[in-house]
């Protein structure tokens, strides 16, 4: 949901450091199975709660850190935007505005306000789930602390809403005014190691470095005076629309680095057509992922301990790895094999001898770390972007005066509540949801690879209540058969009684019963992240 960031309170997305729990008195969690996904957050967020801060939990599956919640509102999917509604609706009906920071420090709050009116707690129950007297209590919890922060997982992103539920959460820690200050804010739990340093430094396909829109002139001009190039100022295209501009014939050759779309992309029938019909494919990898067997030519690449770099992690601090091994037999470093191929396409001006030489240009680029030299980094290890100045330390919390914006204010969003692309029905009753395991990462390109892991989690497993069991005939450790409209695949159940009745959930690591074979590939108007998290779903007993 970076457009949503974008617009409302500007670039780095994440406000607070995770450490920041320390300080916190109330601490919200959404969409996030913290435990599993993000176990040293999950280890901060536990400590802090038995140092007694509150935490408050809203998850439609009930997880581990659950157990740890002193509210655990257990609402339906696809009704984020209702429930938090209506916890902002009892914020003003309670009179918990905090009226200081809302006329300083925002806009457009009295239209909000008006939307706001229709959302009341006793109406929203019927959609959520949620009594009404608990998003009251909640409420007044959250907004009348000294510091609440918020955390939040790809539960509520990968939605067709999940721009609307970002801007919810941020309307929600602007009206009280916990944002801007240690303890509070908004800290969106990155999926991938690396994934924040990846989004810094441009790989979304409608921005330069620093989160700068392409089709901003100013931005434009810069990274065409930097590269010394021309440049296209129309955003590009994101994984999905990818996959459709090869089904249409668009789009002809690609080039795939570090990634799995063969099994990471929602429905992956379709998205496996593409990878075929493409009439070249380079996939640079570590390993012989599902998306290296659709390759025309593989480059065999580095691993993390192979090479020499940055990493930024989920608080913004940039962090320094430096090579331990020599890549094994012809595989070469990722730098140099770019570099090579730029080069022999003619870019004669590519003369990065060391990773530094790439640091010292994404400076120019990026003002949030013109500040930090590679010197420094060698030195100090870390350092917490916005770093513009040499002799800065970093700032571990943003916005603490202004946001990002043209006039320096965050601005409240309006989101109407709606529903998901495709809701249950007679023929397919249930709803699934992915994610991951603690034990198997993403796709499982590296942990399936890992003997010890794989030992304790070696077969496709699909999580259900057990009342939904026995209306199908079956039990636990059972073969199943889950099935969409877009493929199907069997798995055995696993019972999970922190699951609601008529939901499923499975992780997508398993190649041999890929979940994202069943998912939807309907995509958020803003922010085009597909709805992973919602699809209608057929369960069936396996009898042969």
């Amino acid at each position: 949901s970076v457009v949503a960031l974008l617009e409302g309170i500007g670039s780095g997305a994440v406000s607070n450091p995770v450490e920041d729990v320390k300080k916190a008195d109330v601490i919200l969690i959404i969409g996030s199975n913290t435990t599993n996904n993000h176990p040293v957050a999950a280890t901060f967020i536990k400590n802090a709660k038995r140092n007694g801060a509150k935490l408050i939990v809203m998850d439609p599956r009930r997880s581990d850190i659950a157990r740890h919640a002193d509210y655990f509102l257990q609402f339906k999917p696809d009704t984020d935007v209702a429930m938090l509604n209506g916890i902002m609706n009892s914020i003003i009906k309670q009179n918990l505005l905090n009226k200081d920071f809302i006329k300083d420090r925002t806009e457009n709050f009295a239209d909000f306000a008006k939307h706001i009116l229709k959302y009341t707690p006793e109406s929203v129950e019927k959609i959520c789930g949620i009594p009404a007297e608990t998003l009251h209590e909640v409420a007044k919890v959250y907004a009348s602390s000294n510091a609440s922060i918020i955390f939040w997982g790809m539960g509520v992103s990968q939605h067709i809403h999940g721009t609307d539920n970002a801007r919810c959460l941020i309307a929600l820690s602007m009206m009280t005014g916990q944002i801007g200050k240690p303890g509070t804010g908004l800290h969106p739990l990155r999926g991938q190691n690396n994934v924040q340093g990846a989004s810094d430094v441009g790989l979304i396909p409608m921005v330069f470095p620093d989160y700068q829109r392409v089709d901003n002139p100013e931005a434009h001009s810069r990274f065409e005076k930097l590269w010394n190039t021309e440049l296209d100022d129309n955003p590009g295209l994101t994984v999905v629309e990818i996959m459709h501009a090869i089904s249409d014939g668009k789009l002809h050759g690609m080039y795939v680095m570090g990634e799995n779309p063969a099994m990471s992309d929602p429905n992956l029938n379709h998205a496996r057509k593409a990878l075929a019909s493409l009439k070249h494919c380079v996939v640079q990898e570590i390993f012989m992922t599902e998306t290296a067997w659709f390759a025309d030519v593989i480059l065999p690449a580095s691993a993390f301990p192979e090479k020499t770099g940055t990493f930024t992690n989920t608080d913004r601090r940039i962090q320094l790895g430096r090579q331990a091994l020599m890549p094994p037999g012809e595989a070469k470093q990722d730098l140099w094999i770019i570099q090579e191929i730029a080069t022999r396409m003619g870019l004669t001006d590519w003369k990065y001898h060391y990773p530094s030489d790439v640091f010292d240009e994404m400076r120019q680029g990026m003002d949030s770390i013109k500040g930090m030299t590679w010197d420094r980094l060698e030195e100090q290890h870390s350092i917490t972007y916005p770093c513009e100045e040499e002799n800065d330390p970093g700032q571990s919390v943003i916005f603490t005066d202004d946001f990002p914006t043209e006039n320096g204010r965050g601005k409240f969003v309006p989101a109407e509540f709606t529903n998901a692309d495709e809701l249950p029905d007679e023929e397919y009753p249930f709803v699934l949801v992915t994610g991951r395991q603690l034990e198997h990462w993403h796709t499982g390109a590296m942990t399936r690879r890992a003997t010890m892991l794989d030992a304790i989690e070696p077969v496709p497993v699909a999580s259900i209540n057990v009342s939904d069991l026995d209306k199908i005939g079956a039990k636990g450790g059972d073969k199943i058969k889950l099935a969409s409209r877009r493929g199907e695949i069997e798995c055995f159940a696993r019972i999970d009684n922190g699951i609601s009745p008529g939901q499923v959930f499975m992780p997508f690591c398993y190649r041999e019963a890929a979940a994202n074979l069943l998912t939807n590939e309907a995509l958020d108007p803003f922010g085009k992240i597909p709805e992973f998290k919602f699809c209608a779903l057929q369960v069936k007993p396996v009898t042969h």
